[in-house]
């Protein structure tokens, strides 16, 4: 019985890691500001901060990102700002308001 359940938790952990017949092997997150030291974190450059940022408009988490605890934090502080000033929505896409 032990046996059956150990073998099917296997199975499941291996078909996760599939897609198709090909093995999908995930690929190591690194954060892209400790690799290169010549981009800085600004609240002006809004390009590059739109890409931390989901269509909603919330900040995306360092597991998606990849960045490390010490630039995800300044990555927060810098589109907050940005936000404050008008730079960035607060929220994604247009708001459309219901015509009732």
């Amino acid at each position: 019985m032990a046996d059956e359940r150990r073998e099917s938790s296997e199975q499941n952990q291996d078909s996760r890691f599939q897609r198709g017949n090909r093995h999908y092997i995930p690929r190591p997150k690194y954060c892209q500001f400790c690799s290169d030291k010549t981009q800085e974190i600004d609240y002006k450059n809004v390009e590059l901060l739109k890409r931390f940022i989901t269509e909603e408009g919330k900040i995306r988490p360092r597991r998606q990102t990849g960045t490390c605890a010490k630039h995800q934090r300044a990555l927060a502080t810098e589109i907050k700002r940005a936000r404050h000033i008008a730079l960035l929505p607060f929220i994604g896409g247009t708001w459309q308001k219901n015509n009732r």
